[in-house]
């Protein structure tokens, strides 16, 4: 199962490293604390429209970019499962995880 935030987290993770900036610096832009945007990217809370508008300002990257990379990852997860549930399960003699 996908859960949004991890792939939220991870993306904005990604854009901020890019830029070389540190959580400090970003979470200032954002007018949000450290520990909280730090939770943001590693998935453990879940930001409001309006805490993730503003953490994107930030970053100034759009808010449909992070979105349209948080989707892609969604669907390359959800593939990954897809593709995992037609495999043999782990001895059951080759019967597949949908028939186990």
């Amino acid at each position: 199962m996908v859960l949004l935030r991890h792939e939220l987290g991870g993306v904005l993770r990604a854009y901020r490293r890019r830029q070389g900036r540190t959580l400090r610096e970003v979470s200032q832009r954002a007018a949000v604390s450290l520990g909280y945007l730090s939770e943001v990217e590693r998935g453990e809370k879940e930001a409001s429209s309006e805490l993730l508008a503003a953490i994107c300002d930030a970053l100034e990257v759009p808010l449909s970019a992070v979105l349209s990379e948080v989707s892609l990852r969604a669907a390359e997860v959800e593939a990954v499962a897809v593709a995992l549930d037609g495999l043999p399960v782990s001895g059951t003699s080759g019967v597949s995880a949908s028939a186990a």
